[in-house]
């Protein structure tokens, strides 16, 4: 009995899918590989979008024009604008929005968060209740550490920065316009407008070094 109602369900799921890929196809949606791509019945598409395989969408999606979803992407409650790229491999969550021209890149996790326009975290990046001016740049790795223990808070990158890769940024926090945040930094305090911040150890060389043996 159990089975039975288990298969139902499944060609029930199945038969509704079916007919969110044809509604969209029908809209112009290009869906690579359609049958391995999930949809919602209430995900908005502009014209001229890409929805490459493996590509879940949740729902309270808004998807604009020339709008590209690379594989293996998992999106839900976020607004895309036009010309963005998302993916391959990213969790968009809930009140994420990308305004134009703004790309999100693989192993990237974002969740309330606004990257501004031509804005770019390409790699490896967590970015939470943050937002992120218009042409800055998020280094791989980046993390943004908006939770105490006890409440969630804000990271505000202004427009025109560089973060380099492998930065923790600590919120709450306010990085000013064309400043550079240097590979590696642990930033804790808010960073003036064009300046360079960075904290690093100084790197130490022992030569001739022998490791113990067992």
């Amino acid at each position: 009995m159990k089975k039975n109602l288990k298969l139902k369900r499944a060609v029930k799921l199945r038969s509704e899918q079916d007919n969110l890929r044809v509604k969209a196809l029908n809209k112009g949606v290009d869906l690579i590989a359609p049958e391995t791509i999930f949809l919602s019945k209430d995900t908005k598409f502009g014209k001229n979008v890409r929805i490459e395989p493996y590509v879940v969408i949740g729902s309270k999606v808004i998807i604009g024009n020339n709008v590209v979803i690379k594989s293996f992407s998992h999106l839900e409650g976020a607004k895309l604008e036009k010309n963005v790229t998302v993916g391959p491999y990213a969790r968009v969550r809930p009140g994420s929005h990308f305004y134009k021209g703004s790309k999100i890149g693989n192993f990237v996790e974002t969740k309330n968060s606004k990257i501004k326009s031509n804005s770019k975290v390409s790699h490896l990046s967590y970015i939470g209740d943050t937002e992120i001016g218009e042409n800055s740049n998020i280094g791989a790795g980046t993390i943004t550490c908006n939770y105490d223990g006890i409440k969630k808070n804000k990271t505000k990158i202004k427009k025109n920065v560089f973060i380099g890769s492998n930065s923790s940024l600590v919120a709450p926090l306010v990085i000013e316009e064309n400043s550079i945040v240097g590979a590696g930094s642990v930033i804790t305090k808010n960073i003036q407008k064009k300046s360079l911040a960075l904290t690093r150890s100084p790197q130490i060389s022992i030569k001739n070094y022998k490791r113990k043996k067992k």
